[in-house]
């Protein structure tokens, strides 16, 4: 397939196919004249890597996944280095979500103490000049 029905069936654009291309994430494979070609085992690829961008992965993070691929595996992650990827990737959103929490209990701290400081009180106003 050309390289304009390969983008619609993933669900991307060419200039993003090229750009994989120049990373090494794509196959370069031409014609006799010049155009690109692709196949199914490209659209496998090209869903690999949508999926792990989707969950966040960068782009480079997705190249054993492709890897293995082009090894011929079936799946892009029955690779020892792509279980180090997902290994990695878990410790970052484990810091990540320890990081959020912290911040969720600071927001509710200041949020009890805002509270507390006007029992049975009015509404505050945020308005400038302090009257609604």
């Amino acid at each position: 397939m050309r390289i304009g029905e390969l983008a619609a069936r993933a669900g991307t654009t060419t200039r993003t196919l090229r750009y994989y291309e120049t990373r090494g994430l794509l196959p370069a494979r031409r014609t006799g004249n010049g155009h690109r070609t692709y196949d199914e085992d490209d659209l496998r690829l090209l869903r690999q890597i949508r999926t792990l961008r989707d969950f966040g992965f960068d782009l480079e993070e997705t190249r054993p996944f492709v890897e293995c691929l082009r090894a011929g595996h079936p799946e892009g992650d029955s690779c020892p280095a792509s279980l180090v990827v997902y290994r990695r990737k878990l410790t970052e959103l484990d810091a990540l979500i320890e990081q959020l929490s912290s911040v969720r209990a600071q927001v509710g701290a200041q949020l009890a103490r805002a509270e507390a400081a006007v029992p049975g009180g009015p509404e505050p106003t945020c308005e400038r000049g302090g009257h609604g």
